[in-house]
């Protein structure tokens, strides 16, 4: 089975080194260009590349998939199958249907649930108690064709969207190797979605959604930070400076009448901030600034006054 694999962050890593060590004929690895980072701008390959290199199959990095030029090159290489996990381009119609088996994805969550770019978070953010990776044959809709196989993984009490993210990723390369041969020998069964997801979609991810509303419960604040770290991280404002939130637990509020947002106690345990429903401890923060502390050392070396209220 000649494979062409598209993927481009740390995500899609897993699988790629799953087929080559399975000894899968990898044609050729399509990814992102490659950006500019660090002061110096300095060109970075993507992660999918630099594991593309270690095993010597060939890259393609087209700024997008649909030009022409881009298809003649897919149809010289004739794969019978195309791998996708988090590319970050849309695949055209022209490029699904070449493939004798089509275009697969690995898909991180429990389709039909959480369709969509950052299915991971949100699954942390909505407090599930499992998430999972779905294989589905890609269709023009986004992550609406048929499902072909699942894997279901628990998440933890502790859960974030970065460990999350990394129990997922080796769960999809378990997964893809595991239905391959049916695929390829014709005995995967092809699963159609309903129509209607019963979550949302989970929408790209964006440095305005790690906003914290008090007037939401402590709960539900609880898991945002938990979904919103490492990136883009949950924050609110202290004294006019952006305080973010690594590390969080809910209690219970002594009383209700507190406004929202208004710093109750600060202690040991951390800082304590009225919600709407029960109180948020903040127990690892980061001040615009400075570096990321427990908050009981953050609070040896900054003073705040109970009643302060936060943005």
């Amino acid at each position: 089975m000649k494979i062409v694999y598209m993927g481009t962050p740390d995500f899609a890593v897993p699988p790629l080194k799953a087929l080559a060590e399975a000894g899968y004929e990898i044609a050729a690895v399509v990814t992102q260009p490659d950006k500019p980072k660090g002061r110096g701008k300095t060109l970075m390959p993507t992660p999918v590349k630099e594991e593309a290199m270690k095993h010597q199959i060939p890259v393609y990095q087209p700024v997008k998939v649909r030009d022409p030029e881009f298809v003649q090159i897919l149809e010289k290489i004739g794969p019978d199958i195309i791998v996708v996990a988090a590319f970050g381009q849309i695949i055209p119609k022209g490029i699904l249907d070449l493939p004798k088996f089509g275009c697969i994805n690995i898909h991180a969550s429990l389709l039909p649930k959480y369709r969509g770019a950052a299915p991971i978070q949100q699954a942390v953010i909505d407090g599930e108690k499992a998430s999972g990776v779905t294989i589905q044959r890609m269709s023009t809709g986004i992550d609406t064709g048929d499902m072909i196989s699942k894997i279901v993984v628990p998440l933890s009490p502790e859960e974030t969207g970065g460990s999350l993210f990394d129990k997922l990723a080796l769960a999809g390369a378990e997964l893809l190797i595991k239905t391959l041969p049916s695929i390829a020998d014709g005995t995967a069964v092809y699963e159609k979605q309903p129509e209607e997801s019963p979550t949302p979609y989970a929408a790209m991810l964006t440095k305005q959604m790690g906003h914290m509303d008090f007037t939401k419960s402590a709960v539900e604040l609880e898991r945002l930070v938990r979904g919103m770290n490492p990136w883009p991280s949950a924050y609110t404002r202290l004294n006019g400076k952006t305080l973010k939130v690594w590390r969080s637990e809910a209690a219970e509020a002594v009383s209700k009448e507190t406004c929202p947002g208004t710093i109750v106690k600060t202690d040991k345990a951390g800082i304590h901030v009225a919600c709407a429903d029960g109180v948020l401890i903040l127990k690892e923060v980061q001040l615009e600034g400075k570096k990321r502390m427990d908050t009981d050392a953050f609070l040896r070396g900054y003073l705040i006054e109970e009643g302060t209220v936060l943005d």
